[in-house]
């Protein structure tokens, strides 16, 4: 397979690339994400087969706007809160996921989805315009350094997938902070030092 690397004017691409259960790579504020349509079970197995990564270990799942939720999952109190005051950006919420509305493949057989919405214009416009949210675990062979620019993933994961949205150097450079609102009494289970201040106002 021969991988491509498309600019943003070729953002049609990419989504066709999506659409048809192939695997795109794509730009975030934190690192790039190896990208599927959460709904073809198919194409999120070949996620798993790009990076190596073991299949109970669950993927985090983009949208591109809140109500992209609704139609797997079970929002909250805390997570109206945290939308308004985070998303979009670096934050993942862990929460309940609807019943038979994303396959084991995604939640690694748990009751629980981790989604969050991207500050990437590029990646929120792919989303939108495959119409399908969007598994997306950081683009690169389990094990090594989470990839920041486009040719990191194409020198790790080139003939895996089908293409890379290139979006040049992602802002943070690390993973999101991950809230889980599953239960009751929510629970950070980790931080990015930029939340710190502000999640003690919740």
């Amino acid at each position: 397979m021969e991988t491509k690397i498309w600019t943003p004017d070729e953002l049609p691409a990419a989504v066709r690339a999506i659409k048809r259960g192939s695997l795109v790579a794509f730009p975030t504020e934190t690192v790039y994400g190896l990208g599927a349509d959460a709904f073809n079970e198919k194409a999120v197995g070949k996620v798993y087969a790009a990076k190596g990564r073991p299949s109970d270990n669950p993927l985090i799942v983009h949208v591109a706007d809140p109500e992209q939720i609704d139609a797997f999952a079970q929002r909250n109190e805390w997570a109206d809160k945290l939308i308004k005051a985070f998303w979009p950006g670096p934050l993942t919420m862990i929460l309940p996921v609807k019943p038979g509305a994303l396959s084991a493949t995604v939640t690694g057989g748990l009751d629980t989805v981790a989604i969050r919405m991207p500050d990437n214009d590029l990646t929120r416009s792919l989303i939108r315009e495959a119409d399908t949210p969007i598994v997306g675990p950081s683009a690169n062979t389990s094990g090594r350094p989470s990839p920041t620019i486009a040719q990191h993933v194409y020198h790790d994961l080139h003939g895996k997938i089908s293409g890379i949205l290139d979006g040049g150097s992602t802002r943070i450079g690390v993973e999101s902070t991950v809230i889980d609102l599953s239960t009751d009494v929510p629970t950070v289970c980790v931080l990015e030092k930029s939340h710190l201040n502000k999640l003690k106002l919740f």
